[in-house]
């Protein structure tokens, strides 16, 4: 498990000309507000509810195929906003059109070319220097054991067994790269968190990963997974909490969306999980990180990802 007070800042030099480029114009530098802050202490606002003077953006509900139940309004502050996106004239209403369904993202110009029409495995590598050198952008899907991430690439591909699954957790040991319309690539790596895997192995995972994140020059962004289905996880929380710290471009998927528990049992619905969860990290970032609701069982938030993808792509490509 990764714990936050152990791991050392980054400078920014580390990373070459795009990635910091990118991050910079997304206006997404995460930055803990107060250095001496621990990840345990983002589990004392569980509870807390935040005010707020901007008045709620509902999601929009056409052509949404889940429950009326489960939009989540949003707070004008709450948005991403990518570059060269103006939305200062917009009213709550017509802003409202232009969010993607179930998520927090603001549809742009550079939103094109989003759809998937080939898609290929190209290799597994076992360390950053090892994967491909073509320099094709990449998004890269990360995630604890059994979060779902081989079902997701498989329904955003289309494609049901591109990525082999498991109910098995632990399955995808590699950097597994999966080359879209010859153009770009979806990067599978391994899960963390599974407890049963041998310890060395857990140490080469985190070790590949890692520098994977933080030396990889055509990296887009990182799409971290969390399971809706279930309460906000420490080790996800200090995940997202370490790519924060270290400047890594990140997107939070929130997976299993169409799962939803019963309230007597103490359970809550996905979108509850959901926005207890960005609470929760609320306090480490300046700016709230993109996020989606997605289900590879309904297909929920897949053409969202591409076209949130399409977007960050286009603007990296350009700049």
């Amino acid at each position: 498990m990764v714990m936050l007070h152990q791991l050392p800042r980054l400078h920014s030099s580390i990373f070459l000309t795009k990635t910091p480029f990118l991050y910079t114009h997304f206006n997404l530098l995460p930055k803990p507000k107060l250095p001496t802050k621990t990840t345990s202490t983002l589990f004392s606002a569980l509870n807390s509810t935040l005010s707020t003077t901007s008045e709620p953006i509902p999601i929009p509900t056409h052509n949404l195929d889940i429950p009326e139940e489960t939009h989540v309004p949003i707070s004008i502050e709450k948005l991403f906003v990518p570059p060269d996106t103006d939305v200062s004239s917009d009213t709550t209403a017509s802003l409202s059109t232009r969010i993607l369904k179930g998520s927090n993202i603001v549809l742009s110009k550079y939103a094109r070319d989003a759809q998937v029409s080939q898609a290929d495995f190209v290799k597994s590598s076992v360390d950053t220097q090892a994967c491909p050198s073509d320099g094709l952008p990449e998004f890269a899907l990360v995630g604890r054991s059994n979060v779902g991430k081989s079902s997701l690439l498989n329904s955003i591909v289309r494609r049901k067994k591109l990525a082999l699954t498991s109910k098995k957790p632990g399955k995808t040991q590699c950097i597994n790269h999966f080359r879209i319309n010859d153009s770009w690539y979806l990067v599978d790596l391994p899960g963390y968190g599974y407890a049963a895997a041998p310890h060395e192995l857990r140490i080469d995972w985190e070790k590949f990963t890692k520098d994977y994140f933080l030396n990889r020059s055509t990296l887009v962004s990182v799409f971290l997974l969390i399971d809706a289905s279930i309460p906000a996880k420490k080790i996800d929380l200090e995940y997202a909490s370490w790519l924060g710290e270290n400047q890594v471009p990140m997107t939070l998927v929130f997976t299993k969306c169409d799962k939803r528990k019963k309230k007597k049992n103490g359970g809550k619905r996905p979108e509850e999980n959901v926005n207890d969860f960005q609470e929760l990290i609320r306090g480490f970032f300046q700016t709230a990180p993109p996020w989606i609701m997605t289900s590879s069982v309904t297909n929920q938030g897949r053409d969202e990802i591409l076209l949130h993808m399409a977007q960050l792509r286009n603007y990296w490509l350009k700049h």
